[in-house]
């Protein structure tokens, strides 16, 4: 890291803006702005999917009352359509948010040998992986997630169930859908090493996966590191505030006995 750092002091670091931002960079932020959205659109199905769940287990706990409910309002109370319904849900959260979390780093990684490298050995390490495992193989899979959902669509395949939803093709579709972006969030990070890696040494830009050397340690998984020795303490500002106050009310009221 102390590399890194002694030859961008060499020259002023300059951080770059949505004005002079490279091409490459500006490519980068687009898609990461492309999976951003989709995976913000997919968190949303987890109240239909919570909601549904609750629903259902506690339909299902009045036994004769959800037969009735079937069989003279409509099937949509049967617990079969509902558990489709829940497992719909489920199906477009999990495959939506799998680029998303990779862009702001919050997927699972086992890193027992990565936290500990350099910061230009981090760099080829997650451009190996993405330009020969993450990326490749993402593709290969939506090739049979398309072809998975093609023969969906061609055969009109409904629910086994007979009071079940139909139109399976279209929940199919949703996993070759995040599959796609998740492969949009690896080219995007991509872009990012590869400039980081083989570009000028003395830029900064935000990066998603990566932290500058200068930034090491500031970040948990994507999110802001917290400090508590360095966090103000709350409770005693406060109270503080509150003594100040009291303190000019009371320079207030001597200041009206006066009077």
């Amino acid at each position: 890291m102390s590399n890194i750092l002694d030859e961008t002091n060499a020259e002023d670091i300059h951080h770059y803006t949505d004005d002079d931002m490279p091409k490459m960079l500006q490519w980068s932020e687009s898609l990461r702005k492309l999976v951003d959205v989709a995976g913000r659109f997919g968190s949303w199905f987890i109240i239909p999917l919570v909601l549904i769940t609750i629903f259902d287990l506690g339909l299902r706990k009045t036994g004769e009352f959800q037969l009735f409910l079937v069989e003279n309002v409509t099937g949509f109370f049967g617990s079969t359509f509902l558990q489709e319904l829940e497992w719909h849900s489920h199906t477009v959260l999990f495959c939506l948010v799998l680029g998303y979390g990779y862009i702001w780093n919050t997927h699972v990684r086992v890193d027992l040998v990565r936290e500990n490298l350099a910061f230009r050995k981090k760099l080829w390490c997650e451009w190996v992986g993405l330009t020969f495992f993450f990326v490749p193989y993402l593709f290969v899979l939506l090739y049979f997630a398309v072809i998975y959902s093609y023969d969906s669509f061609v055969v009109s395949e409904i629910s086994t169930s007979q009071v079940g939803l139909t139109h399976r093709w279209i929940i199919k579709s949703v996993l070759a859908i995040g599959i796609a972006v998740a492969i949009a969030a690896g080219i995007s990070v991509w872009l990012q090493i590869t400039f980081a890696l083989f570009g000028p040494k003395n830029v900064r830009f935000p990066m998603m996966t990566v932290e500058w050397p200068e930034e090491e340690g500031g970040m948990v998984e994507g999110k802001e590191r917290l400090d508590f020795s360095k966090t103000e303490d709350i409770l005693a500002k406060k109270a503080e505030e509150t003594k100040i106050r009291l303190a000019e009310i009371e320079a207030e009221e001597a200041a009206k006995n006066k009077k």
